[in-house]
């Protein structure tokens, strides 16, 4: 009896030794890289590099502008402080997207290019911050691999300085038009073939693409078509207005009733072409005011000041 008694405790602790590990055992996620590969006065890019473990469940970006940062530093224990804001990238992106990287799901040391500043129109990630950066300003990042059901989620990397850039006195994004009406240089414009008037260019510009191809298209046409009247801009980026015009034909832009699709990746080379031209980055462009809008001009680096 006492013989048999041996066999069952020897059975159960192999029975213990052999048993799979709770999830919560999981070994801790490496912790990705950050980098800054661009910038401009809305943006600022940065190129994300998972470790050797990966970040099988997406990854999040931690920011603060630096004087909120050397004030309280960043957050202990989910407490709130000034500036603090974060996107968690955990899906598939359809503005601006890594060629070669369809989801930011990342295998080993594999990289993503994110984008704070534009994450209005991106798809993929959830974030409490959709406006524009600070033009000329400084900002704090650090990033972390997030973890699954194993609660495996990686250290924070360390705290990377990072600055936006300057922008030109006549070039402005989106972000500016949409919150300054008051110096449109017209009232209306036309998308394509069909001509809306301002307050229905606010709606368009007002909403977020959610994937819909024509309204990334249609956001960053609408700058363009605006800076094209402050001064006269290079040829390549009166082709490129042309051919967004030419893509948008008489489809309607989203939230006016009737409005259409197109794919974000039929329009993606425009939609950046046309975002690095309303940023300042477009080579050639000298950006030298029109006679005529002189005082337009003056009046919007005013304000955006």
């Amino acid at each position: 009896m006492r013989l048999l008694q041996g066999f069952a405790v020897a059975a159960l602790l192999a029975i213990a030794i052999v048993a799979p590990q709770p999830a919560s055992a999981q070994a801790t996620l490496d912790t990705p890289g950050i980098a800054v590969t661009d910038n401009s006065a809305s943006y600022i890019a940065f190129l994300v590099t998972a470790g050797a473990s990966g970040a099988p469940y997406g990854f999040t970006v931690e920011w603060m502008p630096l004087a909120d940062y050397n004030l309280t530093g960043w957050p202990v224990d989910g407490y709130p402080v000034p500036g603090f804001n974060y996107c968690t990238f955990d899906g598939q992106p359809t503005f601006r997207v890594t060629p070669g990287v369809f989801d930011f799901l990342l295998g080993a040391n594999t990289g993503a290019r994110i984008y704070l500043g534009e994450l209005f129109d991106e798809t993929g990630l959830y974030t409490t911050y959709l406006d524009e950066l600070s033009p000329e300003s400084q900002y704090v990042v650090r990033v972390r691999a997030e973890g699954g059901p194993g609660f495996n989620t990686s250290l924070n990397s360390g705290t990377l300085n990072a600055s936006s850039g300057t922008h030109e006195v006549c070039r402005f994004t989106l972000g500016y038009w949409k919150n300054h009406p008051s110096v449109w240089p017209v009232l209306s414009l036309s998308l394509g073939n069909v001509v809306y008037n301002q307050a229905q260019l606010l709606l368009i510009l007002g909403q977020p693409s959610l994937g819909n191809g024509l309204s990334i298209l249609a956001h960053q046409l609408i700058a363009a078509k605006l800076n094209a009247l402050l001064a006269t801009p290079p040829a390549g980026i009166v082709s490129a207005i042309a051919a967004a015009d030419a893509m948008i034909g008489n489809l309607i832009c989203r939230p006016i009733p009737g409005w259409g699709s197109l794919s974000p990746s039929s329009v993606n080379s425009l939609s950046i072409q046309l975002d690095d031209f309303n940023n300042g980055k477009t080579s050639g462009d000298d950006c030298h005011p029109t006679a005529a809008r002189a005082t337009t001009w003056g009046r919007l680096k005013t304000l955006y000041r």
